[in-house]
This record gives structure tokens, C-alpha cells and sequence, in this order.
């Protein structure tokens, strides 16, 4: 039987756009999620990082694996690297692993798992993209609160991060997964153009015709109001990371998207259009 690839998150923002594109080239796809839940033209598996009993089932016939690390877990390598090393003995040659911009080979949190790529598969890629579109017009924070104020709230002043839409991570996913033995390493992956939040609000506002506005708080007072909603240690990192905004470090655009995929990544404005387009007004503003 042809070999599968494992995605693991096979729900989630970009495993399940990645298990359904690689689905759709007529490949095998092992969806896996904690609850086995069905993906079309995929085979459901149950996979649970924090249960190694699901690891030996998941990687049945599987020689490549699509991972992304447990949720809002500040060490995620702890349970990681066992299930890669099992990969790795069961024959897995390639692995694409969803890290962040934000974090460097070697650094905290997911940054161990990227650096423990290279010594245990063949082919091996650490997608880094910046901010998710989808966090402005899905469900998390942001998206909420312009749905429902008409409010960004950010420390991140007039620093400029350049928006990347989820299914452009996906498109550069599949092509890590499947292109020639060059198509990994370590991967930027960025939108168009680099916009401050208020620019982001600008745009949302003209395609939505619902005024919203960029609120900037200070670190301490973001740190303050996340730590009601999440652990203050994990609090006090969120807003470092906005911190990092203010002070440039998501200002760069990469051509990362366009030279893997061949087509340009989708801007914030075409993304919010999109979601306008497709009946979903209430997610877009």
C-alpha cells in the first residue's frame, strides 16, 4: 500500500487545510486528532501528544508527518521529541513542523523541536509564518473583540507584522511534504505587505463598512488583562511578543509563499473580502 502522511491537528487551522490539499492531489492522508474525527478522503486516527499509546497506531505505513505542537503547551518538546524519535524508528523520512516567526531554531518552546530536526529525519522543514489572518476574522481574541467593540487591543504601538493568510501555510505545508529533498529548512512565511494595527483596522473597516479602531495598551497592561484569561507566566509571553512587534521584529516580508508556490500570498484586504464574499460577515467584522 502507498506510504501516508501523517497530519497531525488534521482539525485544526492549518492541518486541516493541509490534510484536505494533500487529499485532493490523491494522496493518503492520516488525519489525526485526539477524537479520530473524519476528514474527507482522509483515514481518521486518534493522536494525542500527552497519550504516547496513540503514537504506535498513527504512524502505521506513514513515511512523512505534518506536526503541530500541543496548544498553548510552554514546553512542548517534552512530548514531541519522544513521538519523533518513535517516527524516526518506524521509518518516517520527512517531517514539516508549524513553528512562529517568532522563534528561532534553538529557542524557547518550539524552537527545541526545530532544532532536533535535522539530526533525526532526511528531509525536514520548520514553517515560521507570522500572525494568522485568521486571528483578526476567526475566533480568537481579536476577531471577538472587533465583532463585538470594534476594538484592537495591542502593545505592539506602531510596530508592523505582515499578515499571512492559513491557507498560504498550507500551500507552502504541502509543498515541504512532498517536493524534492530541497524543498525544507527553515521557512519564513509571511504575506504581502508589512501593516501596523491600525493599518489592519483601516482595512477591515473599508471592507466591512463597521468602524474599528487599534487600542494600544502598554505591556503591563495587556500582561494584566490576558493573565484573566490564561496562566500570568503564559500571559506575560503573549504580551512579550507584542512587545517584540513595537520594537520591529515582525517587520520583513519574505518571498517564501511566491518562489514555493508559484502564485503571490493573499493580502489582508483580499482576505477579509473572502471572508465577506462567502456569507461570513459576522467573522470578517
Amino acid at each position: 500500500m502507498t506510504a501516508a502522511t501523517l497530519v497531525i491537528g488534521a482539525t485544526g487551522t492549518t492541518g486541516g487545510r493541509v490534510a484536505r490539499l494533500l487529499a485532493g492531489q490523491g494522496r493518503r492522508v492520516r488525519a489525526a486528532s485526539r477524537r479520530a474525527a473524519p476528514v474527507a478522503g482522509a483515514e481518521p486516527v486518534r493522536f494525542d501528544w500527552y497519550d504516547p499509546g496513540t503514537f504506535e497506531d498513527s504512524l502505521t505505513e506513514v513515511d512523512r508527518v505534518y506536526l503541530v505542537p500541543p496548544v498553548g503547551d510552554p514546553d512542548p518538546a517534552t512530548v514531541m521529541l519522544p513521538f519523533l524519535a518513535r517516527a524516526r524508528a518506524r521509518g518516517v523520512e520527512r517531517a514539516v513542523l508549524l513553528s512562529s516567526s517568532a522563534i528561532p531554531s534553538g529557542g524557547p518552546g518550539v524552537g527545541q523541536v526545530q532544532q532536533a530536526l535535522p539530526g533525526l529525519f532526511e528531509t525536514w522543514a520548520a514553517l515560521r509564518p507570522s500572525w494568522f489572518m485568521q486571528n483578526l476574522t476567526g475566533d480568537h481574541e481579536h476577531a471577538r473583540s472587533i465583532r463585538e467593540e470594534g476594538v484592537i487591543r495591542t502593545a505592539t504601538d506602531d510596530g508592523r507584522v505582515a499578515f499571512v493568510d492559513a491557507d498560504d501555510i498550507a500551500a507552502v505545508a504541502v509543498h515541504a511534504l512532498t517536493a524534492g529533498r530541497d524543498a525544507g529548512g527553515d521557512l519564513v512565511v509571511t504575506g504581502p505587505e508589512a501593516l501596523s494595527y491600525d493599518d489592519a483596522a483601516a482595512v477591515i473597516s473599508e471592507v466591512t463598512g463597521r468602524p474599528v479602531t487599534h487600542r494600544r495598551l502598554t505591556f503591563e497592561q495587556l500582561r494584566d488583562r490576558l493573565a484573566g484569561l490564561l496562566p500570568r507566566e503564559f500571559a506575560a509571553v503573549l504580551a512579550g511578543l507584542d512587545r517584540a512587534i513595537a520594537e520591529g521584529a515582525e517587520d520583513r516580508v519574505t518571498d517564501t509563499v511566491e518562489r514555493l508556490t508559484g502564485r503571490p500570498p493573499r493580502s489582508l484586504r483580499a482576505h477579509v473580502e473572502r471572508a465577506m464574499a462567502a456569507g461570513d460577515g459576522r467573522r470578517a467584522g
